[in-house]
């Protein structure tokens, strides 16, 4: 097994604060196998230690897309914008392409089928002037705004790194984001995906058709007792088919590395 193991030194900025960095050029196979370019960065929190799969895209920023849930639900539970994990969110009453959003939900409920006019309704309930404080505060990507409170995040000019979020995940995942303990619990709680042989896996995926190529990603954390693995995937989709292959291609990468 071919490694590249380079120290803190590394031109990967956001990357600066890990002591390791070690380059999985073997596992590139994973994403010439399913023709796709992609990226992916796993953060072992215990030894300080990221893992990238192709180095130089795993530093470029993208538009988050739905992976900005988990921020927009910790700003959204944190400031009030929603009470707790049992409040009805209204998802406005019209017509929408997925049929699983038409209907009022938990953000909970919301957060698992990705219902974007809910988290809208929340973004609006937020305010455009109450965000940049909190981007800030989580080094989260280039904290862009740009004028529209419901599409800084599906269309930009919100763009975050695969590192970036991987370091994102493993803040939250150790509760050491800026938010309560109970804001943090409540979206702990929303984004478990499921458990296998005493590990649980939290995750979120995301999709954005801006600009073209379209963006997936798929990002999270591996919880295995006290040991936490946060993980970011990002793929260029070439069409809707490809869209399984975020989840699909991140699991595939975290059992050939022996996390899950």
């Amino acid at each position: 097994m071919l490694l590249s193991l380079v120290f803190a030194g590394f031109a990967f900025a956001s990357a600066a604060s890990a002591q390791t960095v070690v380059e999985r050029a073997d596992l590139m196979d994973v994403f010439e196998e399913a023709s796709l370019s992609g990226t992916f960065v796993l953060f072992d929190v215990t030894l300080d230690q990221m893992q990238v799969v192709n180095r130089d895209r795993a530093d470029e920023r993208f538009i988050p897309a739905s992976t900005f849930k988990f921020a927009n639900s910790l700003i959204a539970l944190e400031l009030g914008a929603v009470a707790d994990e049992n409040e009805l969110l209204p998802y406005g009453g019209s017509p929408q392409p997925v049929s699983a959003w038409e209907h009022d939900m938990t953000i909970g409920e919301a957060f698992a089928v990705s219902n974007v006019p809910v988290f809208q309704h929340l973004a609006r309930r937020i305010g455009l002037s109450r965000y940049p404080q909190w981007l800030t505060a989580l080094s989260y990507g280039n904290a862009e705004l740009g004028h529209d409170v419901e599409h800084f995040w599906l269309k930009g000019p919100l763009r975050i790194s695969a590192v970036e979020q991987a370091r994102f995940m493993a803040d939250l995942a150790r509760m050491r984001l800026p938010f309560s303990e109970r804001t943090q619990r409540i979206v702990h709680e929303i984004s478990m995906i499921e458990t296998r042989n005493g590990a649980v896996l939290h995750g979120k995926k995301g999709w954005t058709t801006a600009p073209d190529p379209d963006t997936g990603w798929f990002v999270g954390w591996v919880a295995q007792g006290a040991r936490i693995y946060s993980f970011a995937l990002n793929i260029d989709m070439n069409a809707p088919d490809d869209a399984p292959q975020r989840m699909a291609l991140s699991l595939q990468l975290l059992d050939r590395l022996g996390i899950y």
